[in-house]
């Protein structure tokens, strides 16, 4: 429905809801497990994807490795809408890449005669609100439609919802790389050689690292996976050289656990902890960042703090691994809970605090946690954990689950949130046996 064909309030609101689709932002593996799960529930849906395909994030870090397995990547609902075409489920217990994981699953899911027609392409949402009434008002709220504005290559145009769901994930939002989390000062002048997380260092980037002293910022899995590739180049062109700098005073978040219920990933810890200690990784603890700038030489210099002490380093390129933020400048007319601090949900804030929390002790959750004070509007996926460094694709699919149960009327079955998880979590990263040498051995 387009601005041309937005109806006039003069229906009864709750019959002109009725008549209305729910809105998914983002057409990533939660948008489209929430648009199979209205589906099911005989919801109409429209998707909104701003990538030219389905999983256009995704594929960005399509060469990178996943250390869960299919049997956790995908949703029950897609699944049974994807058992009913040709498609053929990968093995349960096979790792998959990036590239794999929207080649084998997100386009024929997108590909269905279910989702297809319901997708639009090339659609930026731009602002949510609803029609005619900005954050202000209240008198007959919860019944007027949602009203998204989409930026497309037609143009502007605007649309009608029953019901919203932000799905549009934080991949684009990367955090700052000064430990005030501002931009750089001179971000313009050393724009080229700042590199986002999970670069396709042996790829298509490779010229961009190979030879270079290459600084990586961040103590995620992001960062352990670009440490890792970078290692590999230095074992094929020793001029290579890698630095590691982390705020905290240590690593342990990168090196993980040897319990790991997910081997691939208590590996990838064991990796990166054994090229520390070969020195193949200078390891930086405890430097807060205060700035970056360019060189006379072409270079950049961080300028920085390491336990009280002024500290600087110069390099060639830099990796910001520093983890994402939610972009909510779409949504300032929507009526928002959010958590001061990680600008989650503030019900679902408590349960995700990485302070406490680590990617597989976070309780399951659903549209109890969720919600906000608006009425039928949803923050799913990546970016309803706000700054917070531990989502994970199954939490995500119990999420939509839950709302889609709700939006239906089956409000005692959305709040019935059951999900089980391996002993630390599935989140995403290369696995350590793609490392040479000593460096892919275990080790305690």
């Amino acid at each position: 429905m387009t601005i041309a064909e937005l109806p006039a309030l003069t229906v009864p609101s709750t019959r002109l809801l009725d008549t209305l689709p729910v809105a998914i932002i983002g057409a990533g593996p939660v948008g489209l497990a929430a648009a199979a799960q209205l589906i099911e529930r005989g919801i109409d849906v429209v998707v909104f994807e701003a990538g030219a395909s389905a999983g256009a994030s995704v594929a960005a870090w399509g060469h990178t490795r996943l250390f869960s397995p299919w049997e956790y990547l995908v949703d029950e609902a897609a699944g049974r809408l994807l058992d009913q075409t040709e498609w053929h489920a990968p093995a349960a217990k096979k790792l998959p890449y990036g590239r794999e994981l929207v080649d084998e699953y997100l386009l024929p899911l997108a590909a269905t005669p279910e989702l297809a027609p319901r997708i639009r392409y090339s659609s930026a949402v731009t602002d949510v609100s609803r029609q005619g009434m900005d954050r202000t008002r209240s008198s007959g709220r919860a019944a007027t439609p949602f009203l998204l504005r989409v930026r497309s290559n037609d143009g502007i145009s605007e649309h009608l919802a029953r019901a919203v769901i932000d799905a549009s994930g934080t991949y684009n939002s990367p955090n700052g790389l000064t430990a005030s989390g501002l931009a750089p000062r001179h971000l313009d002048g050393i724009r080229d050689h700042v590199a986002p997380g999970l670069p396709d260092v042996l790829g298509v980037d490779r010229a961009r690292f190979a030879g270079k002293h290459t600084l990586v910022v961040g103590a995620g899995h992001s960062a352990a996976n670009t440490l890792l590739k970078l290692a590999i180049l230095a074992s094929e062109d020793d001029r290579t050289t890698i630095t590691w700098a982390i705020r905290g005073p240590s690593p342990i978040r990168a090196y993980g656990s040897s319990n790991d219920e997910l081997e691939a990933r208590g590996r990838l810890g064991d990796s990166v902890h054994e090229l520390v200690r070969q020195q193949t990784i200078a390891l930086l603890d405890g430097f807060e960042i205060d700035n970056l700038g360019p060189t006379p030489n072409d270079r950049v210099v961080v300028r920085g703090r390491r336990r009280g002490t002024n500290t600087m380093i110069e390099v060639d390129q830099v990796v910001n691994a520093t983890g994402f933020r939610p972009d909510l400048g779409m949504l300032r007319e929507i009526r928002l809970s959010l958590d001061d601090v990680v600008e989650a949900p503030r019900a679902l804030a408590p349960l995700i605090d990485p302070n406490h929390h680590s990617c597989g002790t976070v309780y399951p959750h659903g549209v109890a946690e969720l919600a906000h004070p608006e009425p039928n509007f949803f923050i799913a996926g990546m970016k309803s954990y706000g700054r917070a460094p531990t989502f994970l694709l199954l939490t995500g699919y119990e999420q939509v689950r839950s709302i889609a149960d709700e939006l239906a009327g089956n409000h005692a079955a959305a709040r019935r949130v059951q999900l089980v998880l391996p002993e630390t979590g599935v989140c995403s990263t290369t696995t350590a046996d793609e490392i040479p040498g000593p460096a892919s051995a275990c080790c305690s």
